[in-house]
Formats: C-alpha cells, sequence, structure tokens
C-alpha cells in the first residue's frame, strides 16, 4: 500500500492552510455568541437603576432616605456597597478566566455548563416571588417596570449574575473527594458501582452547608430578606435576619445535583450531558450547541422543581413567620397574605405583581394593622 493511500484513508492532509468551511462557521458561531453575551451585559449595565431609586408601585412616599430600623452585621453600613463592587469583580474575573479557558478547551462541557447556569437567571423574579424573597432596595436594580421584573417582591438586582459561581462550584470539590475514595477503594465498591448516587449525595451536603453559610452572612449583612418562612425548620425565626434552613438550603441543591451529575466522565470519557445529548438527537451536526441545549433544559426544569418546592409552601400559607422589623422603610411592606399586618407591622402595605389565582387566593386580604402584635414600634 502506498504512502498516498494510507493518508487517503487516515483523513485529509493538513496543509496548514486553516480550518475547513465548516468549522469556520462553527467558530464564527460561537464568537456571535460570546459578542451576544457581552452585548447583553452592556445593555443591561446600561438599564441599570442606582439604588434607592424605586417605581412609586414600590416606594414608600413617607420616607425619605433610607434609615435602617435593623443593625448590619459588626455594624458595619458598607455592605452593600462592598458586596455589589465584588459581584462586579467577580463577574469580570469569571468572564476572562471563562474566555482564557476557551481559548485553550474550546466547547469544555464545564464552560458549556457555566454558560448554562447563568442563563436559567432569566427565571430568577419568579424564584424570588416563591420564597418571599426580598432584596435590599438599595441595590444596583433592573426597572421595576420590566415585566419579568416586576414579578419580584422589590427588586431584581445585578448581584444574581453571581450564581454561576454558587450553583456550580460544590462540583468541584464533590468530584475531588469522589475521586480519591474511587481511588482507594475496590472496583466492587459503592462509590464505583454508583458513581452518580454517591457524587449526588457530595454535592447535597457540601451544597446545603455552602447554600446555608454563604445566605445567613448575606442576610445579616443587609443584602437581602426572606419575609415569611416557616417556623420549623428555620432558624431566627420573627427576626429581621430569619432563614428558612431546612427548606432554602435543601431545595437548592435540586439545581446544584444535575449541574454536577452531567459533568460527571466515565471510564469512556465521555460525560453524563453528553450522553443524554446524544440520545436525544440534539443538533447532531453542532455537538456543543446540542450539549449546551441538554444542559440548559436540564437545568431549566430543576430551577423550575426548586421554585415549585417554594410555590407549595405559599400555596399552604405556612410560612406564617415575618421577618421583624420589616428592614426596609423606604420601599412599602411586601405582606401578600396580611401576616405583617397581624403582626402589628406599619405599612403601608403592597402585595406585588403575582397574588391572586397564581398565589393560591384571590388578592391581599384587607387585614387591619394590628395595634399590638410582634412587629408593632411599641
Amino acid at each position: 500500500m502506498s504512502a498516498t493511500t494510507q493518508v487517503t484513508r487516515s483523513g485529509p492532509l493538513d496543509t496548514g492552510r486553516g480550518p475547513t468551511p465548516k468549522s469556520t462557521r462553527s467558530s464564527i458561531g460561537w464568537a456571535l455568541l460570546w459578542v451576544g453575551v457581552v452585548g447583553a451585559l452592556i445593555v443591561a449595565g446600561h438599564n441599570l437603576r442606582p439604588g434607592g431609586d424605586l417605581d412609586p408601585r414600590i416606594s414608600n412616599p413617607a420616607v425619605h432616605g433610607h434609615p435602617r430600623p435593623v443593625r448590619p452585621l459588626f455594624g458595619d453600613p458598607h455592605w452593600i456597597a462592598k458586596m455589589q463592587w465584588g459581584t462586579v469583580a467577580a463577574l469580570v474575573l469569571v468572564i476572562v478566566l471563562c474566555f482564557v479557558m476557551w481559548r485553550r478547551h474550546p466547547k469544555h462541557p464545564i464552560l458549556l455548563m457555566a454558560i448554562a447556569v447563568e442563563a436559567i437567571l432569566w427565571m430568577d423574579p419568579v424564584m424570588n416571588w416563591a420564597p418571599y424573597a426580598v432584596y435590599n432596595p438599595q441595590l444596583w436594580h433592573w426597572p421595576e417596570s420590566w415585566a419579568l421584573v416586576s414579578l419580584s417582591p422589590t427588586v431584581e438586582p445585578l448581584v444574581v449574575f453571581g450564581y454561576v459561581t454558587f450553583y456550580l462550584l460544590p462540583f468541584f470539590p464533590a468530584i475531588w473527594i469522589l475521586r480519591r475514595a474511587q481511588r482507594r477503594r475496590p472496583r466492587t465498591s459503592f462509590v464505583w458501582r454508583h458513581p452518580l448516587i454517591s457524587l449526588a449525595a457530595l454535592v447535597f451536603v457540601i451544597g446545603f452547608l455552602y447554600d446555608a453559610m454563604l445566605e445567613v452572612l448575606c442576610i445579616r449583612a443587609g443584602l437581602y430578606i426572606y419575609s415569611q418562612v416557616i417556623p420549623f425548620g428555620s432558624i431566627f425565626a420573627g427576626k429581621a435576619y430569619q432563614f428558612p434552613l431546612l427548606w432554602e438550603s435543601s431545595l437548592i441543591t435540586i439545581v446544584m445535583i444535575p449541574a454536577a451529575v452531567m459533568l460527571y466522565r466515565d471510564e469512556s470519557g465521555r460525560t453524563v450531558a453528553e450522553k443524554l445529548a446524544q440520545r436525544a438527537h440534539a443538533f447532531p451536526r453542532h455537538p456543543a450547541l446540542g450539549l449546551l441545549v441538554v444542559m440548559f433544559a436540564v437545568i431549566s426544569v430543576a430551577y423550575a422543581a426548586y421554585g415549585g418546592g417554594f410555590a407549595i409552601i405559599k400555596w399552604s400559607r405556612a410560612a406564617t413567620s415575618v421577618a421583624c422589623p420589616y428592614p426596609y422603610p423606604e420601599a412599602k411592606v411586601y405582606d401578600p397574605q396580611g401576616f405583617y399586618a397581624k403582626a402589628g407591622q406599619p405599612g403601608p402595605y403592597f402585595s406585588g405583581i403575582w397574588n391572586g389565582w397564581e398565589a393560591g387566593h384571590s388578592g391581599r386580604p384587607a387585614t387591619p394593622t394590628a395595634l399590638s402584635g410582634r412587629c408593632s414600634p411599641s
């Protein structure tokens, strides 16, 4: 067999003339995706509203400035500025890191998962509505008049763009622990026979602890509150910094676990997400795009399940413990079910956009403000 025949059968000869037209189109497509991401960030930044610039639907006209009835963590009044600029720095770092890694490892599953996780942020206003997550009005935020954004109880802030580090981070220590355990144990052990279950269990524990520590810190620093929680399973219930530990830190792993499991590589070198994309026949001519679509679809369903869990709590009216005193007096009190009024928290009140059939009832009840409730100023 001649050398020419061998070259023909093994593939086209690399002439050094650059990529084929197909690979060129693929490169242009991904370049346009990155340009779109950067463009979206620029548009979003242009539309950001400064802290305290509130829509009349939310603003309390009787209060000037932004007094705080709750002492901030360690007495530091600058937590909000630190967290906002920290988020900006983290975003810049993540974008630069992803760009560098993309050049070295284009279309790597971890990078695609980072894009998929960041893309579910369009659902965040709904996920703030379901668990009564009320953000500090002093945060930089999107215009409250935007249809989707208006579903958030108060404002939809910039800081949520840092979620990519939140949902994806537990994967790295979990996969390190799993690989270490596999190296030390025989092939007949549980970690080898059921690696996905093992990884999911590790992510649950790590994600639970990570979420609890991070959220308690953010709430104590004044970033946001859970205005209503179920007393059982919550810590600091009734305080302005109450936190639904059992519910939030468990449910949030519904998103973390599939993100981690889909990145697991078996002995064939393929990830679970790649196998799912192949079975689904998602864009077979563009495997990376198909992989991204599958990741986004799975994570979106998981995020919806997280919100659905809190929606059930909302529909059941079991979240009876309100955060007192309401820490953001420059904004009206978010009281969709009248529990703040029953507890004596002075108004004015507002019920939010979704407070009809979506919340399992027909609007806010006409509840008078109690004179001697737990939240009364006296």
